[in-house]
């Protein structure tokens, strides 16, 4: 009698070409959206492509470095999408765009990323998103498949403890 050990295997698999744009703003993602979003990727055997927008103050340069603050906000949730895409085999391709505002740098996202669907989640009373004047320009200027999700439950990233730094 042989015994065989079958291995799950979560790396992402061969992706077919097609890219999931998911835009995100804030220390916060829902839940659902972020599950719709995978599910989504999954189906179509496509990248997640999470992109946290940045604000770059006027006094400062938009190529100049993120803020600090910024980006320890934003490298958190960028890995626990990470984390959440891994275990369901979704391979993924980050980002981090810089605007004056939060519409200024989803314009210049929409301008350099070649995406198949744009996934936005709106803001609701738990979690950040993007408010309805923001999705409703999109909705006019997007090229291509756009779904909007309003959900309510949202997903923190775990703060780093101070044993841990």
């Amino acid at each position: 009698m042989k015994l065989a050990l079958r291995r799950r295997d979560h790396r992402p698999a061969a992706g077919s070409g097609r890219r999931i744009l998911f835009p995100f703003i804030g220390s916060t993602v829902s839940q659902a959206t972020l599950d719709a979003a995978l599910r989504l990727a999954r189906s179509q055997h496509a990248t997640l492509v999470p992109a946290y927008l940045v604000i770059v103050p006027q006094h400062l340069s938009l190529d100049s470095p993120a803020p600090q603050r910024e980006c320890e906000a934003a490298l958190p949730v960028l890995e626990l999408i990470d984390q959440r895409a891994s275990r369901v085999g979704v391979p993924v391709d980050s980002r981090i765009e810089r605007g004056r505002t939060h519409r200024h740098a989803l314009s210049t996202l929409l301008e350099r990323e070649r995406y198949d669907t744009l996934v936005v989640p709106a803001r609701t009373s738990s979690s950040d998103g993007f408010e309805p004047a923001d999705v409703a320009w999109l909705l006019e200027n997007a090229p291509g498949e756009v779904l909007v999700l309003r959900t309510g439950e949202a997903l923190r990233a775990p703060r780093p403890s101070a044993e841990a730094t």
